[in-house]
């Protein structure tokens, strides 16, 4: 069982019963928008508030703790920082996947070819997954 305390304390933030509710369900759905995360933690928490969900995701994006993944045409959603990787976007259902690819040699010939100064990658898929590709 994973220890989400712990898991706060080590990225220096504070553990509160609502941040780890947030990377509980985090954790357990990996991708989630604030709207269905806000929906899974009014059961827990009956009286949070969108500014309380808000205000706890961004100092946890702001420790480097969760991402946000930034979708065409969709709210952005968030997940726990891991290393890194592309994320597989259905067209059809919304379903998203972490696929683990190595970007270093895209990162290589971006700055071979530019003079810009990349720190960070956000690389979307976009497809059928295989339950709407049947």
């Amino acid at each position: 069982m994973i220890n989400y305390s712990a898991l706060l304390r080590s990225y220096d933030l504070k553990v509160t019963p609502q941040r780890v509710a947030i990377v509980e369900e985090l954790y357990l759905n990996g991708h989630m928008n604030i709207d269905d995360l806000y929906k899974k933690l009014l059961s827990k928490f009956p009286s949070i508030s969108l500014a309380t969900i808000y205000k706890n995701i961004n100092a946890m994006i702001e420790k480097v703790f969760l991402s946000e993944v930034k979708i065409a045409n969709t709210k952005s959603v968030f997940e726990l920082v891991k290393e890194e990787h592309a994320h597989l976007v259905c067209s059809e259902c919304g379903n998203i996947e972490d696929m683990i690819l190595d970007v270093s040699s895209i990162l290589t010939e971006a700055n071979n070819r530019s003079q810009f100064k990349i720190n960070s990658t956000n690389i979307i898929l976009e497809g059928l997954c295989c339950s709407c590709n049947k």
